[in-house]
């Protein structure tokens, strides 16, 4: 890339086409830039700490962009010293100090009913939010039954995170995913078990796009244009070693259509085309996996007699009827599919367990929404790989097409991490066991056999239609719900 270009557009991606295999601007994601240093953080307790301490080196700006939000979460609850403070005494405190620092906080409308944070603190207000450089709006600028699935925080211009966890309840947990930890517990004490899941920390060009990205919500939710902050010096959180070195990040949205305004599927389109580009194997993390788009791009996939091996970890509990219908059994349904495609044995599905001390498993649950293709591309974000999260929600994902070997050797990596974590077992086995097998699956059905570990779904055994549920379309929609657009009098505010 060149070195006066701050990202790479549609309009100049010509002269860069031979950079990339799969990233596509203009079609497949909006934006290319340039991070000098990006770093995928696994788990809520590796990320909520780093942010806690780019969050306090904060001096001119600090956005978020969130699904839900909660301010009474604390995001270091397992310091030794017992000072870890709640997050809207940290934001409150923050502003307090530095007389230049503006906090603006967007969440999804609909959060006060569907999401777990304390609702009334959003539709109310709270004494942390008593200060007039401190502004929490909630975006209603969405069509009806579509939600703000992005999960965006940026700092002053150079650092941002970005991925698939909100700042709000039952995120925090360690990489351990112990069957009980002591302060795995809602601000109201009530207990929650292991949840998994990914968010990537980029600095440079790539966190100024992102808050790029975030200007422009808020300002079609607010009607407010903001003006870009003066980047800030070296925000890297201490001791964070990154994975990448002078990466490109692209930045891919799904935005839907409605009042007018173009859909956008950018995230859909660049999963499909990274499985699409796959030789070797495919490493999937998804809390719901139900979309035909992806269920048809991995059974051409698996119909491929020289086709790569897909490893899928999909999160097994659903909470309610309708998510048990609509997301759990045609999860299952398309799992069947696939297996049934999979003449090669190349194909696996699992969900995480870990044991207690009285020999009773428990699900982890997985909360990552996350793609490995080969050694060569890594996607993080918010986007499900289900239905709405095609084209009814708003969703941003980031992603690392590896262009030496240096960041060939960081993916491979980072896949590596997180299969020695759902089996328990240390980078070193795992490398090993997929060194002997020449396997990422036969590693995993080798080392499969401790009290943490990976279960193949049992749904996988039956026979039965693979087909989704009649009324999918209904509660798991791909695009705005046309009958019920027509309800609404919205309108979207022109785009920056």
């Amino acid at each position: 890339m060149r070195a006066d270009t701050t990202f790479l557009t549609a309009a100049e991606a010509s002269a860069e086409a031979g950079l990339f295999r799969i990233l596509r601007p203009g079609a497949n994601c909006w934006r290319i830039a340039r991070a000098p240093r990006a770093a995928v953080l696994v788990d809520g307790e590796a990320y909520f700490r780093r942010l806690e301490q780019v969050l306090k080196r904060a001096t001119r700006s600090i956005l978020l962009v969130g699904w839900d939000f909660d301010a009474s979460i604390r995001l270091t609850p397992d310091r030794p010293d017992g000072r870890s403070v709640a997050l809207g005494d940290l934001l409150r405190g923050l502003v307090g100090e530095r007389p230049e620092l503006e906090i603006r906080i967007l969440v999804w409308s609909l959060s006060t009913l569907h999401a777990p944070s304390a609702t009334l603190p959003l539709i109310f207000g709270a004494s942390w939010q008593d200060h007039p450089r401190i502004h929490v709006r909630l975006d209603r600028k969405h069509p009806i039954y579509a939600a703000h699935h992005q999960k965006v925080v940026c700092i002053d211009e150079t650092m941002a995170f970005v991925g698939g966890m909100d700042l709000t309840v039952d995120r925090w947990d360690t990489t351990e995913h112990r069957v009980e930890h002591p302060v795995r517990r809602t601000p109201k004490g009530v207990v929650y078990g292991p949840v998994h899941d990914t968010q990537m920390a980029v600095e440079g060009d790539a966190a100024r796009a992102l808050a790029d990205l975030v200007r422009e919500r808020w300002c079609r939710a607010t009607g407010e244009m903001l003006v870009p902050a003066e980047p800030a010096d070296d925000l890297w959180p201490d001791g964070l070693e990154p994975d990448f070195i002078d990466a490109d990040v692209a930045i891919a949205r799904t935005e839907p259509g409605w009042a007018g305004a173009p859909a956008v599927r950018e995230c859909a389109r660049l999963t499909v085309d990274a499985l699409a580009a796959a030789r070797g194997a495919i490493y999937i993390e998804a809390q719901y996996l139900t979309a035909p788009a992806i269920r048809d791009q991995l059974a051409k996939i698996l119909e491929r007699p020289d086709g790569p091996e897909i490893a899928v970890i999909v999160t097994k509990v659903c909470h309610g009827m309708l998510e048990r219908l609509f997301m759990g059994a045609n999860r299952d349904r398309l799992i069947r599919h696939l297996k049934d495609c999979d003449a090669d044995d190349r194909f696996r599905a699992f969900h995480p367990v870990v044991t207690g001390d009285d020999g009773n498993e428990i699900d982890v649950l997985i909360h990552s929404k996350l793609v490995i293709v080969d050694d060569t591309f890594i996607r993080v974000g918010s986007s499900n790989l289900n239905n709405r999260s095609i084209g009814l929600d708003t969703e941003c994902d980031v992603a690392i097409e590896a262009r030496n070997a240096a960041q060939r050797k960081a993916i491979a990596r980072i896949r590596t991490r997180l299969l020695a974590e759902h089996l328990g077992e240390s980078c070193t086995a795992v490398e090993r066991a997929v060194a002997a097998e020449r396997s990422i699956v036969r590693a995993i059905d080798r080392l499969n056999r401790g009290p943490r570990r990976l279960r193949c779904y049992g749904a996988l055994d039956e026979r039965g239609p693979w087909r989704s549920l009649p009324g999918t379309r209904l509660f798991d929609p791909e695009k705005p719900i046309r009958w019920l657009e027509l309800l609404s009098l919205q309108r979207p505010r022109s785009r920056l």
